[in-house]
């Protein structure tokens, strides 16, 4: 299977950032990609209010042009984040579709951890208008060249929650999307570093496209989109500028690695099974 991860400059522009990504979607399909991904609010980067305020509903006009273009291209899409308009008196969330060849919609995943944290001098408070998400959330990808493959659903921040690749990684999915705007900031020292490792320990692929450069009020992201193997090798990673990556993934390899190290075979859970591990520090 061939995949590819789609890395933008988006910003407050929504016309521009959907024709970055519509290009740049046409030219991975181009290369081969089977399975495409584009990063964290591809559609809109911007001040936390106003992303709140132009937040669109799984039909509005970012999900519908991204279904088009799958649809066009034949290809399993993943429309990274998008704001997602809540319910009425309700925060937007953090979502991420996961779409078909068809354009139908696969899976759906809303961002479970909100990144509200202090990072290079800066202020980050995505809770003060986005909504966590409480499910973990994989889908099935389908197609007479790639067979079934079972992809799981993250964003961004949820890649500091190791708990969310092991449980997505024990339902047996061979890859784990990670469409972000991971920033400059943390992204220097920790990006490929935490995409590693996670793959490491979950001996599975992970398809990280990341947002990259400035954008307002105050975004600085890291770039560095890359695709890991199961054994952590780095297939491919991104320049500082919009573009993509692509590469192969073997899933013979995925195998071969937990045939010969077969470390979540050898898990005991019910060692350190979550209540357990409570009452041992209670």
């Amino acid at each position: 299977m061939r995949a590819a991860a789609v890395q933008l400059n988006s910003n407050g522009d929504k016309a521009r950032n959907l024709e970055a990504a519509e290009r740049l979607v046409h030219g991975a399909a181009a290369a081969g990609a089977e399975l495409v991904a584009l990063p964290e609010k591809w559609n809109l980067l911007a001040a936390g209010e106003e992303m709140a305020a132009s937040a669109e509903s799984l039909d509005g006009p970012s999900l519908t042009a991204a279904r088009a273009w799958a649809r066009e291209l034949g290809i399993h899409l993943l429309a990274g984040s998008i704001a997602e308009r809540g319910e009425e008196g309700e925060k937007a969330f953090n979502t991420s579709v996961l779409i078909g060849p068809d354009g139908s919609d696969l899976a759906v995943y809303r961002k479970i951890h909100m990144f509200d944290v202090r990072a290079g001098g800066v202020e980050y408070r995505e809770s003060a208008h986005e909504q966590g998400g409480t499910e973990i959330v994989d889908g099935e990808a389908v197609s007479d060249r790639i067979g079934h493959v079972r992809v799981g659903l993250t964003v961004c921040y949820d890649l500091r929650f190791p708990e969310v690749y092991r449980a997505l990684a024990v339902r047996g999915v061979h890859l784990i999307v990670v469409p972000s705007a991971f920033t400059l900031a943390t992204g220097r020292d920790h990006w490929e570093v935490l995409l590693r490792v996670r793959a490491i320990e979950n001996q599975l692929f992970l398809l990280a496209p990341n947002q990259v450069g400035e954008a307002p009020p105050h975004y600085s992201s890291y770039g560095h989109s890359a695709i890991i193997d199961p054994w952590g090798k780095v297939l491919a990673v991104a320049e500082e500028d919009e573009g993509f990556i692509a590469a192969d993934l073997d899933f013979g390899v995925q195998e071969r690695v937990r045939e010969e190290l077969p470390s979540l075979a050898n898990r005991r859970p019910e060692v350190y099974a979550w209540g357990q591990m409570q009452e041992m520090h209670a």
